[in-house]
């Protein structure tokens, strides 16, 4: 146990380093780095929301870089393949023999942290192969499955503007994301200062904080930290209560979701609600860490109604009215 507390304060000060790092090319967006090291040290994935040009792509490839992890990112387009993600198999010739035979050429998705921006611009084929990957860990070719690297980590970007021309994930595919996370506009004190910086000559350099081997020790930790059962019971009730067949569903609830969120919403607010106490220092998480990230892992997991649609309501909001009726 008491290499456990040790761990615990590495992991905090491990924290103060990435961010400090990752504060030298990122303005503001702390709440989105944080949800990105949650994800991260839970092996879960994230989806990324936001307009053009609000750095998401610098910021999970800076992120790569203080992790010393290993980075691939892939644009996606309406023509791509699955064998452009998992990669494919050539004939190779051995000169000396004269021999041919069949050789795996590993594709971008062979790597720590995976970058699939605009993921719903390409076909749902090719949506498939990478959320296989993120699924299983590995990619089958061939009648030959190869395992991928540890730690594995995929973060997808979606544009909320620009819908047309796209293919929107399913619901099962959404639900393989931990966290949805909205990338908000800056500041107008950040949008001075990312001006500022990125218009002059300074070039920063990142200095790797954590390696993967210590990722996964992290990740072990956290599936060992203890969860007294009350914090367990809030996290199922609340995600129980988004469903609207639940007996103890509010009224609300009842008129606005047609399909609420699965066990993995449950799963990831315990996992989420350990990394953010992990991240703290803290030896054990309590409702108020469930409560703070409950946001992120429902909002993507809610069917909405046409009532909700016709009464202005989105899953934000649907959200927060349950968090209040849970005090």
């Amino acid at each position: 146990m008491s290499h456990d507390v040790e761990a615990l304060e590495k992991l905090k000060q491990a924290r103060l380093s990435i961010e400090h790092e990752l504060a030298q090319v990122i303005i503001g967006q702390k709440q989105v780095i944080t949800g990105l090291m949650i994800g991260l040290l839970s092996r879960g994935h994230c989806l990324l929301i936001g307009v053009p040009g609000l750095a998401k792509t610098l910021m999970i490839s800076s992120l790569a870089q203080s992790l010393e992890l290993t980075f691939s990112r892939i644009q996606f387009t309406p023509d791509l393949m699955p064998s452009d993600i998992t990669g494919t198999e050539i004939i190779e010739e051995d000169r000396a023999s004269g021999h041919k035979a069949f050789k795996f050429v590993r594709g971008p998705v062979f790597a720590n942290i995976v970058l699939a921006d605009e993921i719903n611009r390409t076909p749902p084929k090719t949506q498939a192969a990478l959320l296989q990957a993120m699924q299983e860990h590995q990619v089958s070719t061939g009648g030959v499955t190869h395992t991928l690297t540890e730690p594995f980590f995929v973060l997808a970007t979606q544009n909320p503007i620009e819908q047309e021309g796209t293919y929107p994930l399913p619901e099962a595919q959404l639900d393989r994301f931990m966290f949805n996370l909205w990338v908000e506009y800056p500041s107008l004190e950040e949008e001075r200062l990312i001006v500022k910086t990125t218009t002059s000559s300074i070039a920063a350099q990142l200095k790797p904080v954590l390696s993967g081997a210590d990722i996964i020790e992290l990740q072990d930790l956290i599936r060992r930290i203890p969860v007294s059962d009350h914090v367990v019971e809030f996290a199922v009730g609340l995600a129980r209560l988004t469903r609207p067949e639940d007996a103890n569903a509010p009224k609300f609830i009842k008129d606005w979701i047609r399909w609420g969120a699965g066990p993995r919403a449950g799963q990831y607010l315990i996992l989420g609600a350990k990394a953010q106490a992990a991240l703290d220092g803290r030896p054990t998480p309590d409702v108020e860490d469930v409560r703070h990230i409950a946001l992120q892992v429902l909002r993507h997991r809610l069917v909405l109604s046409f009532n909700a649609e016709a009464d202005g309501i989105g899953a934000v909001q649907v959200v927060e009215k349950l968090l209040e009726t849970q005090k």
